[in-house]
């Protein structure tokens, strides 16, 4: 009737989650004409270098100018229709004045630079609607409704309405959100409420659309409907958050629609005035092609970009995907951070800490985990496994359980040398007993879930033995990165957890952190994280599961642990974790704290050269060709600069100065 404590049922094949199709680079139009921009260009570069004719180069660059130019060109002439000027149309005005003037090359490398750009970011927000159409796939097609005479049929979840009877069967997805009515189960929530284990459910007792359900049956009374669900809920979440643009975007469009009339008027003012006193019109056009040259914001677009994505590359090299700049940027912004628990600070996995042998039962701590391993060796829940692992880390040799058997929300029970033993739920097989065994066997158990374990009591010959206390075990590196996120940003992080209340209040106290928010569905955390933003504080998520897809998507940058981590969790993330080493996650904070630093190097480096340029070429005659060199010589500083940020020895240091942040904040403590 239903799945026991102790025995995870193995899904069929008509429950298991779809294949999720994910975009291709090369199905991506902006992504074809930046290959073909760049292809030509490289083609055409060595050609002029080793002196080839014009007539072969030149019209390589100019495919190349049509290739990554026209896309970027017919959208801001489109924008242009709407009184509004973007640095986009702006670039391809002064790559085509380039050209004009003899500076092909200055003006192909432009074009490929932006049409890159606007390749990547259509790759990146084709990737974040794969991941959204992805979670959907965890909801069921379709349920079974039970009709009022007791007959069943198929529909599909979309069709089910509020006070709907559904069926769910043995390893099925529940299909819509609701109560349940009549049975017994266990269902996997991971996916909602980012829970370990699987939860018991009985009647009265709420389960959600996209959950697992255990061996046991469960009639539902829908209480949602389909788009109200928990799961809709997080797709609509997940989309309302990526199509919000960070603070930062804002402030580039702003300056790029300043930046952008300013060039273009002072462009036409530089060309119009001298004519008007009577200069040649060669003379005036070829000043004002200077103009164009000099003040291209060329070295403040790399200015900022090398430091970026050269600290993207270091971290990436040292186990941190971190998916485009801005979000480099933004990391080093951070000013709290909020932790999930389970596959964040703990490793995911249930794991045995605790082997109680009650007195008087005459075993061992090893004879008692022997016991409960051979009754639980047929079973494949998780519970059943960390006894199993348990035991054969320890090297015991299990006996030969017969006549298996299982009790849904119970426990299971087999013969070994020749007793009969249960090992299960404490409350079920203790229920009624009044005896000092049993006794005993109760305080021990509220000890073990005092700290956050979930118990599982051993009973042979219909008397309890022990209790095994089973948890998952927290990271190594869990407490020292809470005190190296707590320096950086100047506050201890806060734990958002659906986990119960008194286990995320152990490993809380464990890792040093004391403001603890358990329980919470994704919407909870959402709450959480807003609620920090609200007060003023860009906020640093890091989780791993489904459950916490709108919380990362939410904050001002989010990270996801990448071995455990769900597929959506880890496209919505703005970072990922890909070696699970938590440790990580202040190191790369740090290191984009320096990488900011390095842009306000650059841009100051940029803001000299380009105002001392257009200075010269304003008040005096400054020759094309030095403008050129200097144009392209203040990019060639600012780029070699931010490249700084390629070498081990800046990850290295990053990692030093979050330790000295850590330091210094443990000193200020005491």
């Amino acid at each position: 009737m239903s799945t026991t404590l102790l025995e995870r049922p193995a899904a069929p094949a008509a429950a298991t989650v779809a294949p999720r199709r994910r975009t291709r680079v090369l199905a991506l139009a902006e992504a074809r004409w930046a290959l073909a921009a760049l292809l030509l260009f490289a083609i055409a570069l060595p050609l002029q270098l080793a002196g080839v004719t014009a007539w072969v180069w030149g019209p390589l660059y100019a495919f190349c100018y049509a290739a990554g130019g026209w896309e970027p060109g017919w959208a801001g002439l489109t924008a242009l229709k709407e009184k509004t000027l973007d640095v986009d149309l702006l670039m391809i005005v002064a790559a085509l004045g380039a050209a004009a003037i003899g500076q092909v090359l200055d003006g192909a490398l432009l074009i490929v630079i932006f049409a890159t750009s606007g390749a990547l970011e259509a790759l990146a927000t084709a990737r974040t609607a794969d991941s959204v159409r992805g979670l959907l796939d965890l909801a069921p097609a379709t349920a079974t409704r039970l009709l009022d005479d007791g007959t069943e049929e198929t529909v599909a979840t979309e069709a089910l309405s509020v006070g709907d009877t559904v069926l769910v069967r043995p390893g099925e997805r529940v299909g819509a959100d609701g109560r349940v009515l009549d049975g017994a189960s266990e269902v996997d929530q991971a996916t909602i409420t980012g829970e370990p284990l699987p939860v018991a459910k009985l009647a009265g007792d709420e389960v959600f659309a996209g959950t697992l359900n255990g061996t046991g049956a469960l009639r539902v009374k829908v209480e949602r409907d389909a788009s109200d669900s928990v799961i809709a809920r997080i797709v609509a979440m997940v989309e309302e958050a990526s199509e919000t643009k960070a603070p930062t975007q804002l402030f580039i469009e702003k300056v790029e629609q300043r930046y952008s009339i300013g060039m273009v008027t002072a462009t036409l003012l530089v060309f119009a005035v001298p004519l008007a006193f009577g200069a040649a019109l060669s003379g005036s056009l070829l000043r004002a092609m200077t103009f164009m040259i000099v003040a291209s914001p060329c070295a403040v677009v790399l200015a900022t970009m090398p430091p970026l994505l050269s600290a993207i590359a270091n971290a990436g090299r040292h186990g941190v995907l971190v998916k485009s700049a801005v979000v480099m940027e933004q990391l080093g912004q951070v000013q709290a951070v909020a932790l999930d628990k389970t596959g964040t600070l703990t490793e995911g996995t249930p794991r045995v800490t605790e082997t109680r042998p009650l007195p008087g039962s005459g075993l061992t701590e090893d004879a008692l985990l022997a016991l409960a391993a051979a009754a639980e060796h047929p079973s494949e829940h998780p519970l059943a496994r960390a006894i199993v692992d348990a035991a054969r880390a320890r090297g015991l040799r299990l006996a030969v359980a017969e006549d298996f058997t299982s009790a849904p929300g119970v426990g299971v029970t087999a013969t070994v040398h020749g007793a009969v033993v249960a090992v299960g739920a404490p409350a079920r097989l203790l229920d009624g007993a009044t005896d000092a065994a049993s006794a005993d066997a109760r305080e021990l158990t509220a000890t073990l879930e005092d700290d956050g374990s979930t118990a599982v009591l051993v009973r042979r010959a219909g008397v309890p033995v022990g209790v095994l206390g089973i948890a998952d075990r927290l990271r190594v590196d869990a407490a020292a990165t809470v005190a190296r996120l707590g320096a950086l940003t100047g506050q201890t992080p806060i734990l958002v957890t659906g986990d119960n209340p008194r286990a995320a209040a152990r490993l809380a106290a464990e890792v040093g952190i004391t403001d603890v928010r358990a329980g919470l569905l994704p919407q909870d955390k959402v709450a959480a994280v807003t609620e920090q933003e609200q007060a003023g504080r860009r906020t640093l998520v890091v989780g791993d599961g489904v459950n916490d897809a709108p919380a990362l998507a939410a904050a001002h940058t989010g990270v996801a642990m990448g071995r455990a981590g769900s597929d959506l969790a880890l496209e919505t993330a703005d970072a990922v974790v890909v070696r699970d080493e938590l440790a990580a996650v202040p190191t790369v904070v740090a290191l984009s704290r320096r990488a900011r630093r390095l842009v306000v190097q650059n841009l100051v480096i940029a803001s000299v050269f380009i105002t001392g340029l257009v200075v010269w070429d304003l008040v005096g005659h400054l020759p094309l060709p030095l403008g050129v060199l200097g144009h392209e010589g203040s990019t060639v500083i600012v780029g070699l600069n931010g490249l700084r940020l390629l070498r081990d020895a800046a990850w290295r240091r990053a990692g030093a100065d979050a330790g000295a942040d850590t330091a210094a904040g443990t000193a200020g403590a005491q």
